[in-house]
């Protein structure tokens, strides 16, 4: 269990990130690191809080990638949370040259690009939620290349270290971002 509340994670969140869109992107993270969590037997607490935290440095360190990730981990350290969570904030940037090895870093990873995707398909829908997005159709904008290329699909298809198929983590990707749809906006 991690000494830091979702609250004061919420509350740090608001503090230091203005961009919205930046925001829900990080809600969205958290409600995929809480599935994933559950689906692996993890703790869905602490996998929650580093999805919702791991861009909280992005506006400070914009311009320099190298720090993207280093200063937020520092954050999630002085909280309290494990060393592991830590790291994985760490790794899900490359540009920090820290190596993305353990189940928790791959899911962070595989998250952080998995929202972006699944945003991305809900927005090109005339109604732009997520009501109507069905795993076939985020299976099919995956394939794409060209659609949504800011989103890294190697990153993705590392739910395969983590023994997940990738209609599966789609799957519980999708479903985590379903439930939270309001918070998102979509």
């Amino acid at each position: 269990m991690s000494a830091a509340t979702r609250g004061q994670v919420v509350a740090l969140v608001e503090q230091r990130v203005a961009n919205e869109h930046l925001r829900r992107h990080m809600l969205a993270t958290e409600a995929i690191m809480r599935g994933l969590a559950q689906r692996l037997g993890e703790d869905p607490e602490v996998w929650g809080l580093t999805g919702l935290a791991h861009d909280l440095d992005t506006e400070e360190t914009d311009g320099d990638a190298t720090r993207h990730g280093v200063e937020a981990a520092a954050t999630l350290r002085q909280l309290g949370l494990p060393e592991e969570a830590a790291h994985a904030v760490e790794a899900h940037n490359a540009a920090t040259g820290v190596v993305a090895e353990s189940r928790f870093d791959i899911a962070l990873l595989a998250a952080d690009q998995l929202s972006g995707l699944i945003t991305a398909a809900a927005l090109v829908r005339p109604e732009k939620d997520l009501a109507g997005v069905k795993l076939k159709s985020v299976r099919k904008r995956f394939r794409e290349g060209a659609f949504a290329r800011g989103v890294d699909r190697d990153s993705i298809a590392r739910c395969a270290d983590l023994g997940l198929e990738l209609d599966d983590f789609m799957g519980i990707g999708l479903a985590a971002m379903q439930g939270i749809a309001p918070e998102l906006g979509l």
